[in-house]
């Protein structure tokens, strides 16, 4: 990872001296995606916070902070200072219980924050605005100074963008007819009502636009100014507002050439554009509404051997949940009573049912399918798995590329940039030129209309949201957008063998018989026998004879022989199974088995030796299978271009009989655990950037040495901490996903940056005038203000375009890995 490598992983997780907590902030008002700025601006200077990632789009902020030196209530007022909402941390409120805790100083009764009773160690949850009082509500945002709207939800937004457009344009149509534009362009001539001078019946006109549709722009800029920042607020603000009030003073001096016109149909195009692009990101945030509406607003508990009808949120762990077919799980649990089917993709995404029996794991969230389950609650309300997931993806999504980061820098000097090129253009005009302070005016508004910072800063936050979505549709966590900018880059994935391209436990894989022997006979013997054994090769062998339908049978006199195998009398007849030794032991000949018996050991492949009555009648080959799914996802790494790596500590003829199986590249077999991470380091110093998958445990060296570090087969372990990505399948065609996801989101920024900074070059010489005395080409502030906003929307959509990313398709004949 370019901004944080393996190494530096290590030491700060090795450094005990940092304490720090994380918490994912609603932050609500945030119009513009320049805004952003105003926030991290002003925490980032407040003590105790270490960073602050602010994403406009799905209206929150990633804060890291020392909880030493400040706090949850602290961090809400600061949010609040700057003139926005923040009502606590963002989780889904039906599953938390809200507890209501003192406001902070200053916040009036805004809404309050979270903490659950049995999670005293955790930080405060999140609380939705549904769970405080619309009044408190509305003193809160009317203490803020915004008139009510910090509070409102995306589609909220949404909609006030859209009155205030609607507002603007009624007034600005009437302006546009009794203006010159309306007589010069489209021919007009209409007498002005009431007998007004026209500027006067302009101004008159104009007032709401300005005093309704435009306050969002003059709030917003003086909530930017007051952090010391420079937004697209400042921008808009200062163009609308410099063209009115030169208009007004034009007017009130008794009339000439006014711009009352350009102002409103200004904001009349930067508020259509801007509602247009809030509708298009809105779709990017809809991967955390689903998670969010995934868990059951209620559950059934069983209290006092009747079952009653509670909250989600009061469920407490220790409870007995009834969960009914066709019901969803309330909390993470482990069942007690009851069998059945259980869907897990919604949280997991595991794609088929997972069989629940009595001691099997259960996932709030899920649906149970068919049967009646008895569920003890282990984990509940933030330490959900569900809970979990929300808060690492939304810390993904609110997360900064290292590209993003120079992004937001370059945003702040474009302002700047955009400020000081409108005032020189105006100086120029006028010095340079014989034209009217009217002329020079509308030059240097469109210059500062048209070099506007916004889609720069949509360029990525849009992307990463709609990349992180799908990974998590998926169950591929990623843990930041550095982690998904790293993905694109990798040449090389070293997979782990055991659990990882493998099911990590024995199978038998070949049964051949002697001569004459009958292969349904023997396996019904040897059933028989290693059904009295615990051990896991004896328990292979009687999984593959059920499977086969082979009809079960009883043993006596049975014998354990440590080491070698195991003995018994079945229906009269003496069986041995076990290793050479035991066919020794027994003196059993292998005669012609014997050369079958050295072919399957040497391709790695454990061989127990089945006697009848003394006589070698079968052979048994059992090894540790694929997954089903690990030739496809070798395949499409293969695709993709990258290099498979298979590290194991197995002894090479098991590692590589598995490699020719998968069409697996390099093999480095015979490793110990404490060595892989000196493998990594070799195959990085061939200049590659590598990947390593593992299972988050015994591989955490190697995985925080590699580029980046994938976990596989987390299941609802989602905290890995030397983990990059978290896979939630123990699926290897997640890999070859959670590749192409990083591709296509780093496609995508690249093209938005160079949208964003390609459309600022051309379109700035443009609105200055530098090409009009050659061609008589003039862009009025209107026509700035529409190409800047299409700016947007197209970086938006771009960016919604990912969602048609083709990922690899699991094959259809995949089987369940079991509960």
């Amino acid at each position: 990872m370019s901004d944080l490598p393996g190494d530096r992983r290590q030491q700060e997780s090795a450094d005990p001296s940092k304490e720090r907590s994380t918490a994912v902030l609603d932050v609500r008002g945030l119009y513009w995606a320049s805004q952003q700025s105003t926030v991290e601006s002003v925490l980032g200077r407040r003590p105790g916070v270490v960073d602050v990632a602010v994403n406009p789009v799905a209206q929150a902020a990633t804060v890291v902070f020392d909880p030493r030196q400040t706090s949850l209530a602290e961090l809400r007022r600061w949010v609040s200072e700057c003139g926005y909402h923040c009502a606590g941390q963002v989780v889904p409120s039906h599953i938390c219980d809200p507890m209501v805790e003192p406001d902070p100083p200053g916040l009036a009764s805004s809404a309050p924050a979270v903490k659950t009773e049995r999670d005293s160690h955790a930080l405060p949850g999140p609380v939705s605005e549904a769970s405080a009082a619309p009044e408190d509500l509305r003193s809160a945002d009317e203490m803020m100074g915004h008139g009510g709207h910090g509070a409102m939800s995306m589609a909220a937004m949404v909609a006030d963008m859209r009155n205030r457009f609607l507002v603007a344009a009624i007034f600005s149509v009437p302006i546009v007819i009794w203006s010159p534009i309306g007589e010069e362009v489209f021919g007009l001539r209409a007498p002005v009502p009431f007998g007004l001078r026209q500027d006067v019946w302009a101004l008159l006109l104009s007032l709401p636009v300005i005093l309704y549709s435009c306050t969002i722009f003059f709030g917003g800029a003086v909530r930017a100014l007051r952090a010391r920042t420079l937004d697209m607020m400042v921008l808009v603000a200062v163009a609308v507002g410099a063209g009115w009030m030169y208009s007004l003073v034009i007017t009130l001096s008794g009339g000439g050439d006014v711009f009352y016109e350009a102002a409103t149909v200004l904001a009349s195009f930067v508020l259509l554009g801007h509602w247009f692009e809030m509708r298009a990101r809105g779709g990017a945030n809809d991967a955390i509404r689903t998670l969010l509406d995934l868990a059951p607003p209620r559950a059934v508990v069983v209290r006092d051997g009747a079952p009653v009808e509670v909250p989600t949120s009061d469920v407490a762990v220790g409870d007995l949940l009834l969960v009914r077919p066709g019901t969803k799980i309330a909390a993470d649990g482990v069942v007690e009573q009851g069998e059945s089917e259980v869907d897990e993709s919604t949280v997991t995404g595991e794609s088929l049912p997972v069989h629940k029996s009595p001691g099997s794991s259960v996932v709030g969230a899920t649906l149970n399918a068919n049967g009646t389950l008895r569920v003890r609650a282990t984990r509940v309300g933030s330490d959900t798995a569900l809970a979990q997931i929300v808060k690492l993806v939304q810390e993904a999504q609110n997360s900064k590329a290292p590209g993003q980061r120079l992004a937001d820098r370059a945003a702040f000097w474009l302002v700047l940039v955009a400020l000081v090129g409108g005032a020189l253009t105006l100086a120029v005009w006028l010095l340079a030129t014989d034209r009217p302070f009217s002329t020079a005016m509308l030059f240097a508004i469109t210059v500062v209309v048209i070099t506007c910072p916004d889609a720069l800063g949509l360029a990525t936050p849009t992307a990463i949201m709609v990349g992180t979505g799908l990974g998590a549709r998926r169950g591929v966590l990623f843990k930041n957008a550095a982690a998904l900018e790293a993905s694109a880059g990798i040449q090389t994935v070293v997979m782990d063998k055991t659990g990882t391209l493998t099911k990590g436990e024995p199978e038998v894989t070949e049964v051949v018989t002697a001569p004459g022997a009958d292969e349904s006979e023997v396996l019904r013997l040897v059933a028989a026998v290693e059904r009295e054994s615990e051990h896991p090769l004896a328990e292979a062998v009687v999984r593959y004879a059920e499977t086969r339908g082979i009809a079960a049978a009883g043993a006596r006199r049975f014998e354990n022989v440590p080491g070698h195998g195991a003995t018994a009398v079945v229906d009269g007849h003496r069986i041995a199974v076990g290793n050479r030794r035991l066919a020794l032991r027994e003196g059993v000949d292998l005669g012609p088995l014997s050369p079958r018996r050295d072919e399957l050991a040497a391709t790695g492949r454990t061989v127990i030796i089945a006697a009848v009555d003394g006589r070698a009648s079968a052979l048994i080959a059992i090894a540790d299978a694929p997954r089903e799914t690990s030739a496809a996802a070798v395949s499409e790494l293969h695709a993709l271009g990258v290099r498979v790596v298979m590290l194991t500590g197995d002894n090479k003829a098991t590692a590589e009989r598995i490699a020719r199986q998968l069409g697996i590249d390099t093999v480095i077999a015979e490793v110990l655990p404490g060595d892989k991470a000196a493998k990594i380091a070799e195959l990085q110093q061939e200049g590659r950037k590598v990947a390593m998958v593992g299972d988050g445990v015994n591989d955490a060296p190697a995985l925080a040495q590699a580029d980046l570090g994938i976990a596989i087969g987390a299941g609802t372990d989602v905290a890995i901490e030397t983990a990059d990505v978290v896979l939630m399948r123990s699926d290897p065609l997640d890999v070859p996903t959670a590749l192409r996801i990083g591709r296509g989101t780093l496609r995508k920024m690249r093209q938005n940056l160079g949208w964003a900074i390609g459309y600022n070059a051309i379109a700035l010489p443009i609105a200055a005038g530098v090409f009009e005395p050659a061609t008589g080409l003039v862009l009025r502030p209107e026509i700035a203000a529409l190409t800047m906003s299409g700016s947007s929307i197209i970086v938006a959509v771009n960016a919604l375009a990912l969602k048609r990313l083709r990922l690899p398709q699991e094959p259809h004949n995949r089987t369940p890995s079991g509960g």
